[in-house]
């Protein structure tokens, strides 16, 4: 009988996914699920971007250029150049979402075997993206104790081999939240330059920073040009995720020509889906505005109420729209899976991210989850309570 690769035994599961079948099961038994796994935002999309789509007039929906139109990455340069990112169009290369231009990087830059410098816990598909490039993730914990700040440099330093290509960060952070700041982000340049190292940056909630924080990329560093790789995603930002438009963004030449050959040979990304994210970056400032302002009140009612719930330990975070949680139970897994299953008030419940699929480090994060704050706050006070009622009933 044939069989399936060892790649494919090494993929992992979703841990944002995996627990599908038990909501599955609980939708028909006719409950109502409070869903904190996923980051589906529930902010519409901007109003341009759905009327570029339902007016436009194409006679044939054509395929595209491989690093997508002209157009739209222009209007990109213009974005970033807001930001104070100096950018040019032929530095922009148009992926089929976030994970395709990770997928384009890795393929670039690295052969297998080699390995990827990265802070955990970090974006659960990273490990899944490593394993398809058969690259090696070598990860530096961070802690919940300090809020998942940066690791010492020296801990980043004593994990270089030769086979290190690239530190890969998350920024602000996918599952912790934790926004790094300018003189860390300057302290991994330094780093990748002195050991002629790629730095890997993964931004697309750039614009969701709160507290009168700002966010710094890693092209803003100019020393950095050769080394600096950013990836971006218009699913966050403009509440688009099933438009699964994102971008690989680089002043490296070779990189870029590189990652062109991987474009050329997927032909090109989604042609609607470019129309519609193109006109999404003409949304008014007022956009990004309120919708900041939804995502920091939805961060304070959820952390607040966690907080109130004995023996759960969480820390603020000052970006993006997830937080980690430490619960007082032994298994995340298993309370997830139990409170789908098992556990209702008023006939709903609570889906929930076990964090250990965020760490490849064994045994971490074994009692945590990972909550992404997208519900309206009503509904997240709704959940906070269904966990505490939860973890009362789990633990007795």
């Amino acid at each position: 009988m044939p069989v399936v690769s060892s790649k494919g035994n090494a993929m992992p599961e979703s841990p944002i996914r995996k627990l599908v079948p038990f909501a599955e099961k609980a939708e028909k038994d006719g409950k109502h699920i409070y869903r904190l796994n996923i980051g589906q935002p529930d902010i519409k999309t901007p109003i341009e971007a759905i009327n570029a789509v339902k007016n436009n007039t194409l006679d044939v929906i054509g395929y595209s250029h491989s690093a997508g139109f002209e157009s739209f990455r222009e209007k990109l340069s213009s974005y970033y150049a807001k930001h104070d990112i100096t950018i040019s169009s032929d530095d922009i290369l148009v992926t089929t979402g976030g994970s395709e231009a990770l997928i384009f990087t890795m393929g670039s830059i690295t052969d297998p075997g080699d390995e990827i410098i990265v802070p955990e816990p970090f974006y659960a598909n990273y490990y899944s993206f490593s394993t398809q490039s058969t690259v090696k993730v070598v990860p530096v914990v961070s802690k919940i104790e300090n809020g998942f700040a940066l690791p010492s440099i020296n801990e980043f330093e004593k994990l270089i081999t030769p086979k290190t290509k690239a530190i890969l960060i998350c920024n602000p952070g996918n599952p912790t939240g934790y926004l790094y700041s300018k003189d860390e982000i300057k302290q991994l340049a330094n780093l990748a330059i002195k050991y002629d190292l790629f730095l890997i940056s993964d931004e697309v909630y750039r614009e969701f920073v709160y507290d009168g924080s700002e966010h710094y990329s890693i092209l803003q560093e100019t020393e950095l040009n050769e080394h600096a790789i950013v990836v971006d995603s218009v699913s966050k930002r403009y509440s688009m995720c099933g438009a699964r438009i994102g971008c690989l963004v680089s002043k490296n030449k070779s990189v870029m020509q590189t990652a062109m050959k991987f474009a050329q040979a997927r032909l090109s990304p989604p042609t609607l889906a470019q129309i519609a994210s193109e006109a999404a970056l003409e949304a008014p400032e007022s956009y990004y505005i309120e919708t900041v302002a939804k995502y920091k009140a939805r961060r304070d009612t959820l952390v607040a109420g966690l907080k109130e719930i004995p023996g759960v330990k969480v820390s603020l975070p000052k970006g993006a729209f997830y937080c980690i949680a430490e619960l007082p139970i032994k298994n995340a897994d298993h309370f997830a899976e139990w409170i789908l299953d098992k556990f209702v008030v008023n006939n709903e419940t609570v889906m929930l991210a076990p964090a250990s699929g965020f760490y490849s480090s064994p045994d971490k994060g074994i009692n945590q989850v990972r909550i992404a704050y997208v519900l309206n706050r009503r509904d997240l006070k709704k959940a906070i309570n269904i966990v505490k009622l939860a973890l009362e009933k789990y633990n007795d």
